[in-house]
């Protein structure tokens, strides 16, 4: 057994436990559903100068509360990210074999329906790098290539599978923020895209920390373009280790106060 198969094989261990923990789960639902979304758009939006704080977006999410003193195009951005959560979940509730590219397509479209409007869901037609910690520029896909690219990605993405659910995310993921077949919001529908999948498996979604975002980079794309792949997994698989022990943390302590 090898150090991804060790690792893979403690995140089937837990997720065994979270299975048991079910009845915990629907009863705090919402509740937890408001939680690792809030973590999930704050950590992403701090990488577009957004500046409301967890809280705010939690409030937002949770009730609708806004503050008056923050931009409106803020909170435009949080509820695009949100319905675009909304609607990866209910996806997660169809099996692999009934998506479709449609259905794929639509998570970008979702996500960037009013925050860019006239781009939303449509591939860029325009060259475009991605900028590292280091200052380096990646080149990804030339547009002319996009629609056979991304054709390729659905034919590869849409077929059996017989890899870990959490190999299968990283590489999801990692093909398509590779393509960056658009003109804005590629990492995040490419994190949703990787969600999509850990749910649809009985995963919780994972949240790629702020703080970590260039040992996010370097591993996604630094690592990955030199041909080494485990790298990108270990981090997946320990941002779902992370997600996991949460979630059985706020399950046991609920149990010991009954």
């Amino acid at each position: 057994m090898n150090n991804i198969e060790e690792k893979l094989f403690l995140i089937d261990s837990l997720k065994n436990r979270i299975d048991k923990s079910n009845q915990f789960y629907i009863n705090n639902f919402e509740f937890i559903k408001i939680e690792y979304f809030s973590e999930i758009i704050y950590n992403s939006k701090l990488a577009k100068g957004n500046s409301l704080t967890i809280k705010e977006i939690a409030s937002f999410l949770l009730d609708g509360k806004k503050v008056a003193e923050k931009p409106e195009n803020e909170y435009i951005q949080i509820e695009d990210h949100k319905n675009a959560l909304d609607y990866i979940e209910r996806l997660s509730n169809k099996k692999m074999i009934e998506l479709n590219i449609t259905d794929i397509l639509n998570i970008h479209l979702i996500l960037m329906k009013n925050t860019i409007p006239d781009y939303a869901g449509k591939y860029r037609t325009t060259e475009a790098w991605i900028t590292l910690h280091n200052g380096e520029k990646v080149k990804t896909c030339d547009p002319s290539l996009l629609k056979c690219e991304m054709d390729n990605y659905f034919y590869w993405f849409l077929s059996e599978k017989s890899e870990h659910p959490i190999i299968f995310a990283a590489e999801a993921h990692n093909r398509f923020v590779g393509i960056h077949p658009f003109i804005d919001g590629n990492g995040r529908a490419g994190r949703l895209i990787m969600n999509l999948i850990l749910m649809q498996n009985g995963f919780l979604p994972v949240i790629i920390k702020s703080y970590k975002r260039t040992e996010y980079y370097d591993n996604a794309i630094i690592s990955w373009k030199n041909g080494n792949k485990e790298d990108f997994y270990s981090y997946i698989i320990e941002c779902e280790k992370s997600s996991l022990n949460r979630f059985l943390e706020k399950a046991q302590t609920s149990f010991n106060t009954r």
